[in-house]
């Protein structure tokens, strides 16, 4: 087993910390509105559930180990849920471990309803961690090409202390587009 480094112990409380300021922040944000939030993978945390209280929720899960409302991967079609379902999907920390992640933002697109909200967070500079396998760290230029057919109305990082343009971790709040149908061509990314 790994032992994590200085940089890891210094910054693990900011990520943490950064990741619950950008939830409770988003559910104060959206405290005037309700529907159905499906919060996908969320282990035996309880930060969502804590804040969007004006939201009925569900828990979606690859495995039943944690008791969610609905187990199924989130890179396939899960039949089980009817398009346009939800009002808001919440994606913390999850995206990385999947296989697929562009087949992940399909499901989760189809199973939003059409303006609905996504919230969704990865690390960027951390370290490998679980559950396995943890497979992607996506840049700002990435979350934009992931999310292409979504109209991204915050991209929130963590920086680095002392290392410009390598943020720890990224945290997007999205709205759901229908409509949108973004190819490679029309994607415009920020000049670095």
């Amino acid at each position: 087993m790994a032992t994590p480094s200085q940089f890891d112990n210094d910054t693990f409380a900011l990520a943490r910390q950064h990741l619950a300021d950008f939830v409770t922040g988003t559910a104060r944000r959206l405290a005037g509105q309700g529907g159905r939030l499906l919060e996908v993978g969320p282990q035996e945390r309880s930060l969502v559930r804590e804040s969007f209280t004006n939201f009925a929720v569900d828990t979606f899960d690859i495995v039943d180990t944690y008791q969610p409302t609905l187990v199924g991967d989130i890179t396939k079609h899960n039949d089980f849920i009817a398009d346009s379902t939800y009002d808001c999907v919440v994606c913390m920390e999850v995206i990385e471990h999947t296989l697929n992640p562009f087949e992940a933002v399909k499901e989760i697109r189809r199973i939003l309803k059409d303006g609905g909200y996504l919230l969704i967070s990865a690390p960027l500079n951390w370290r490998i961690h679980g559950p396995i396998p943890d497979c992607w760290r996506i840049t700002e230029h990435g979350w934009k090409a992931l999310l292409r057919d979504f109209d991204i109305e915050t991209i929130d990082s963590l920086e680095s202390p002392g290392r410009e343009l390598f943020p720890i971790r990224y945290n997007v709040l999205a709205r759901c587009n229908k409509t949108k149908c973004i190819d490679d061509h029309e994607l415009v990314f920020r000049y670095i």
